[in-house]
């Protein structure tokens, strides 16, 4: 596939997006590699919530119980009040699973433990990340692009089919294309900061003077570390002292008390709130993904998020096209992923003013279960039906029991990089076999016996309806068996081409 290519990809950036994106690829058995211009991982906590819809995706990918085991819950907000004493609230609005939506709570997780874990996965899966080697510059023509590489042994010129810019909010690679990256400054500068604390518990997250942007402070104890998670707002102006003294006079100096000692600092990051968005995703056979492409203030635990879904909207994609697939496929990212983000800009500056004024819970808003892609030309309603689920939506789990008596689930049928048909009944005639497709008959003679009756009620499937799930866990088109020829074009347009029994 590479032929005269040093790799098919080269991402540029190895944090979460980069690699989810790089296992997406190594999963599908694409060339690519990885570069980051740290010499060594990133080791803060920024983006430490895992939101439910992305822990659908760490199952599919293959590491969900190690991010699981790795963190922890959030524990309930402890705000102290003026007169000495405190109040807890749950910082999460509870909620129960369900047979269709089977992780309904975020968990936090340190970035760093789960970049290592990503890192891990890429590992086990033949890649590793490329430390100390940075982009310099590319140029791109029809065929691929060519960049030069500077690591500890030099300059380097590397010709990719692709180019990914994964590095950041400051991305060179958005840089270099001129993609203006349009939005504000919301008028905040704050200081973040792992350190090694005592004075406070670690069975709350503590709150002092929260809604007070010139005295606030937070204190949260990092799930699955020994460290405690310092964030506050600074003025906006002049220096910051960000070090072990600087930060507990700080905290005493805004809580009044002088029993919370901060001992040693292992990262800190003092920044300016931005909520920006990139005009345009790809130029050519260049695409941006995660910070690259969008930047959101902290609240709602956002960001780390959609940086992965984007890199799995990307990564089957780019397969697909290197498979063969028309190439017009790849603007299907720029047009799926780019109206999430700008709606969940929306969503954590909403979140960001209603923190200022004190409110600190959150909903069903930001577990990004209700992402979709309705309105993208890969969804297709190939025919019409009577059920609510739609082409775009999301495709929810259910149990069932396979026609061995084993009980199964519908995730553990979608996992993996294949794309996933559910017929209502019979096989229908006209969908020969093929590559990367993979069939399952729903009801009494198929393989998926409904047994409770939770595909039923998740995907209101009548019989001879048929629904094709993408790689990613989004309904591709739903259809009658009577309309079976019409999936062909569908098909052929997403790179599934028949091969003959």
């Amino acid at each position: 596939m590479t032929n005269d290519f040093a790799a098919d990809v080269l991402i540029c950036g190895a944090g979460a997006a980069g690699l989810t994106l790089g296992i997406e690829l190594a999963r599908r058995g694409v060339s690519f590699r990885l570069i980051e211009k740290m010499t060594e991982p990133f080791p803060g906590s920024r983006g430490k919530g895992i939101q439910p819809r992305t822990q659908e995706i760490f199952e599919d990918i293959g590491i969900l119980d190690k991010v699981v085991a790795a963190g922890g819950l959030y524990p309930p907000l402890r705000e102290y009040l003026d007169n000495g004493t405190y109040v807890e609230k749950n910082p999460v609005e509870g909620t129960d699973p369900t047979p269709a939506e089977p992780y309904h709570i975020p968990l936090m997780v340190p970035q760093f433990l789960t970049e290592r874990i990503l890192r891990e996965r890429l590992s086990e899966l033949g890649h590793q990340v490329a430390f100390g080697f940075r982009l310099c510059s590319f140029e791109q023509n029809q065929e691929g692009v060519v960049a030069l590489i500077a690591g500890p042994d030099g300059e380097k010129t590397v010709r990719t089919r692709y180019l990914i810019g994964a590095d950041g909010g400051r991305s060179f690679v958005r840089g270099a294309l001129d993609i203006n990256f349009p939005g504000k400054t919301l008028g905040a500068r704050a200081v973040v900061a792992d350190v090694v604390l005592t004075g406070l518990g670690r069975d709350a997250w503590h709150q002092f003077n929260h809604g007070d942007m010139a005295r606030m402070v937070h204190v949260c104890p990092l799930a699955g570390t020994d460290l405690f998670q310092i964030q506050a707002p600074i003025p906006l102006e002049g220096e910051f002292d960000l070090s072990a003294d600087g930060l507990g006079r700080m905290i005493s100096e805004r809580t009044g008390r002088d029993d919370v000692q901060v001992h040693s600092v292992t990262w800190v990051s003092a920044y300016m709130m931005n909520a920006r968005l990139a005009d345009r995703y790809r130029v050519g056979r260049v695409f941006l993904v995660g910070d690259a492409a969008h930047v959101h203030p902290p609240t709602g635990g956002q960001g780390l998020n959609t940086s992965v879904q984007d890199a799995y909207n990307l990564g089957w994609k780019l397969a697909a096209v290197l498979d063969g697939a028309p190439d017009r496929l790849l603007d299907s990212y720029e047009d799926e992923r780019r109206p999430v983000a700008e709606a969940v800009l929306g969503l954590s500056s909403r979140l960001f003013n209603a923190q200022k004024q004190g409110e600190m819970r959150r909903g069903r808003e930001v577990h990004q279960l209700d992402i979709g892609y309705t309105g993208s030309l890969l969804s297709g309603e190939i025919s019409a039906r009577s059920g609510s689920l739609r082409a775009g939506d999301r495709a929810p789990d259910a149990p069932f029991k396979g026609a061995a008596g084993q009980p199964g689930r519908l995730f553990q049928l979608f996992q993996g990089s294949h794309w996933t048909l559910l017929v209502h009944g019979a096989r229908p005639g006209g969908i020969p076999p093929r590559p990367g497709l993979r069939i399952h008959c729903v009801g009494p003679q198929g393989d998926v016996i409904d047994q409770w009756g939770h595909i039923r009620g998740a995907y209101e499937m009548e019989p001879g309806e048929c629904v094709l799930v993408r790689p990613d866990g989004y309904v591709g088109a739903t259809f009658c068996a009577t309309h079976a020829a019409k999936l062909e074009i569908y098909l052929d347009r997403v790179g599934l081409s028949s091969i003959e029994e």
